[in-house]
């Protein structure tokens, strides 16, 4: 299972990737940028693609998303960079806002990524801002049928709430330091949620189905999609999802 399975395109060889990009060339749209370009490929599933061109028009990268119904306000306090390519980036945001006053607010920080990084001129930080954040289900992915059986699959002495969140991808980054080196920083949170939608989605590119959920966490909803072999039992509205989740999020205003 892979980020990319999650949103029905089951890539198990890098040739399996190159027929996607060319499947996904013929059909991109292309958006410039001071930095080169994106070729931005949109499912009806809510799929998407995002393909990065240089300014020398290469191919030099390309990421996967979601777009789906999340919107939380967030306060956003840096941008970071990614040395994989000059295309690729995030931000580090506050999950929770007082009055939408980011200084003010309780900690709970977090980091994703962003497909069309370069497309968000923020100049100003901190900022408050409204994103739609997409969860990219891994291996360990759960489904519980209520908060019930999630509590008691906990067994280790240490215990999360039907509702929580760690920003795994934070743990090694000193953020009591004055300066806060993020390049390290890794678009990656723990959590588990309530189940408020689900749907059994499929690519109509590839034909290949996937699960996309609705859930509410510590923070707000967040989109969750997840490759159908991550499915060991029926959803219901009401069930707990838990698990480690690649973050990549979009900038709505």
């Amino acid at each position: 299972m892979s980020n990319l399975s999650d949103i029905g395109f089951p890539t198990r060889s890098e040739q399996d990737i190159n027929d996607m990009i060319s499947h996904v060339l013929e059909l991109a749209e292309t958006i410039p940028c001071p930095q080169g370009f994106y070729l931005k490929f949109a499912d009806a599933s809510g799929a998407e693609i995002w393909l990065q061109g240089n300014a020398e028009q290469e191919l030099i990268g390309f990421n996967p998303h979601f777009a789906g119904k999340s919107r939380r306000r967030v306060g956003l306090t840096k941008a970071i960079e990614r040395e994989s390519s000059e295309l690729d980036g995030g931000f580090h945001a506050l999950a929770s806002l007082r009055n939408d006053d980011v200084e003010t607010s309780p900690e709970n920080p977090f980091v994703f990524d962003v497909p069309d990084f370069r497309l968000n001129q923020i100049s100003q930080f901190p900022r408050v801002g409204e994103i739609q954040l997409t969860a990219f289900a891994s291996n360990d992915f759960k489904i519980f049928a209520d908060e019930k059986s999630y509590n008691e699959s906990q067994t280790d002495e240490l215990k999360y709430s039907s509702k929580s969140f760690v920003p795994v991808g934070l743990l090694a980054i000193d953020e009591e330091e004055e300066e806060i080196d993020l390049s390290a920083a890794r678009p990656i949170g723990q959590f588990a949620g309530e189940i408020k939608e689900f749907e059994l989605k499929t690519n109509a590119l590839s034909a290949e189905k996937f699960y996309w959920f609705l859930v509410e966490t510590l923070g707000g909803e967040v989109d969750v999609v997840a490759d159908v072999k991550l499915i060991s039992s029926e959803p219901n509205i009401g069930g707990i999802v838990s698990g480690q989740f690649w973050l990549s999020g979009k900038i709505i205003r």
